[in-house]
């Protein structure tokens, strides 16, 4: 068993040197810390820093030097196990609590392209365990050692708990400029954007795109069509701004909400389209309403008074990254997940989860759970793959981006998701097109246009399939209900009393 420091419920300095006192004591048992966790040690417990509690500066700053306390003491542990389940490899993080900790550990198994069949997860209190069963993306187990390591030293490495919760990963980037856009969406605007970035001497080296409820949002990396590297011209900055806006805008100059920022900071592309789309408050514009009821999630949000929480369910079909988008609008509405339980079998997907606000309050009011549900539908339907997904790949150059879509566009295509990346000079872009009338694309259409781009380069992978509607009007199912009516979470030991 680990030996714990059990954190002190409030802030006064009194609480802080009695775990400072624990503390010492766990040390005893521990290797030799370093100089700078002493310093830490040293500082709590100056008496005569008590009397500066009230400033709240301060405070945040004992704050952070107790969490770095906690961490350095209960390092974070991660074990990968291949032989425990049969079909899946599982991984097992233990760490001290941080809200945020959930949506960054599922970050990085979500970067790897790693599908999450199970996960189990308890955050409740001061300490951080999951679950998660993953396998590749054809189903089977993680075997690559490159892969296995590079999730233990990820998962256990400082860096990836660091507080990017408040800067969303914001770091500066001399490989390339962010472009962030968001409008009403068009049959063309793609192609429109790319257009004016060609004409400006962009190119687009890394772009996401995503549409949704009429509207359209897109996180793009450029780099000087010259140097290959981030433009830095102040002034070229602000006319590739005004200009993409102006494309924004459309052709009635209404702004519309449209909005463009222009920076030299990394970010997390996927958090990024959510909060983006969730601060343009796409979850409750009219285009919903026409959303069809098969493909609509079922989320369900009921308060357990017994134990304090709101209980969340959702069934959907799944898909990958679920996971990720279900746990990144939670957190960023500033919902903090203590206990879930994630199944997925066959096409469907079950999650669930308890939470609470921030403020350790269970959801208020009928609008409150309106609010909840709308956002997680959201979440879960600015990644659906509509529309006919193709893939091409050929060499990388300045004005590709803009010429495909501009032969999309020319077809009476458009374009709901796209994804563009750039690797060792090759460029790989995944397209899901349809048909701007609103009826299934052509085939003679897509043959045309294999004929212009070229047979080799533009593949397709697949078609559209009818989703058919599972049955979704049983009475919610709680998948922990069996483990709340024979004994509490606090009988469980997973909530002190």
């Amino acid at each position: 068993m680990r030996d714990h420091v059990t954190p002190p419920r409030g802030r006064p300095a009194v609480a802080l040197r009695h775990a400072c006192v624990r503390a010492h004591q766990v040390f005893d048992k521990m290797p030799k810390p370093t100089e700078e966790t002493f310093n830490i040690l040293n500082r709590l417990q100056n008496p005569q820093r008590s009397k500066m509690a009230i400033d709240m500066n301060f405070s945040h700053d004992i704050d952070d030097e107790y969490v770095k306390l906690i961490r350095r003491m209960n390092p974070t542990r991660v074990v990968i196990d291949n032989e425990a389940c049969k079909d899946a490899t599982v991984i097992r993080v233990d760490s001290a609590n941080k809200h945020g900790i959930l949506l960054e550990v599922v970050q990085v198994l979500t970067d790897l392209n790693l599908i999450v069949t199970k996960a189990y997860i308890s955050c409740d209190g001061c300490w951080f365990m999951d679950v998660f069963n993953v396998t590749d993306q054809d189903g089977n187990k993680v075997t690559d050692e490159g892969v296995l390591d590079y999730i233990k030293r990820s998962l256990e490495s400082d860096s990836c708990f660091a507080s990017s919760m408040r800067s969303v990963g914001v770091k500066p980037s001399v490989d390339y400029t962010a472009i962030e856009l968001i409008g009403n969406d068009r049959q063309g605007l793609l192609s429109e954007l790319s257009a004016v970035l060609t004409h400006l001497k962009c190119n687009v080296v890394h772009a996401e795109v995503w549409t949704h409820n009429t509207r359209a949002a897109a996180v793009m990396h450029v780099t000087d069509d010259e140097t290959g590297s981030a433009i830095t011209d102040l002034e070229r900055l602000s006319r590739i701004k005004g200009l993409l806006c102006n494309v924004l805008r459309g052709s009635n100059n209404r702004t519309n909400g449209a909005k463009t920022v222009v920076s030299q900071g990394v970010t997390h592309i996927d958090r990024r389209l959510h909060q983006m789309m969730f601060a343009d408050r796409d979850y409750e514009l009219l285009g919903e309403d026409l959303m069809d009821e098969k493909q609509r999630p079922n989320v369900k949000v009921v308060n357990w008074c017994d134990i304090d929480y709101s209980v969340i369910t959702i069934r959907s079909k799944d898909r990958p990254k679920l996971l990720f988008d279900t746990i990144c609008t939670l957190t960023d509405m500033q919902y903090v997940v203590f206990h879930a339980n994630v199944v997925a079998e066959g096409t469907e997907a079950y999650q669930e989860y308890y939470i609470r606000h921030i403020d350790g309050s269970p959801v208020k009011s009928d609008a409150e759970k309106q609010r909840v549900i709308k956002c997680l539908e959201a979440a879960i339907r600015r990644r659906v793959s509509e529309g006919l997904k193709l893939e091409l790949c050929t060499t990388d150059r300045v004005g590709l981006l803009s010429d495909v879509t501009r032969i999309f566009r020319e077809n009476s295509l458009t374009v709901t998701r796209a994804e563009v990346s750039t690797k060792g000079g090759k460029a790989i872009n995944t397209f899901y097109v349809r048909d701007a009338s609103g009826y299934p694309v052509d085939s003679k259409t897509i043959d045309s246009i294999r004929d212009l781009i070229g047979q080799t380069i533009l593949k397709v992978k697949g078609s559209p399939k009818e989703q058919k509607q599972g049955s979704q009007d049983s009475p919610t199912r709680f998948l922990f209900g069996g483990l709340f009516r024979s004994r509490s979470f606090v009988n469980f030991g997973l909530i002190r009393s």
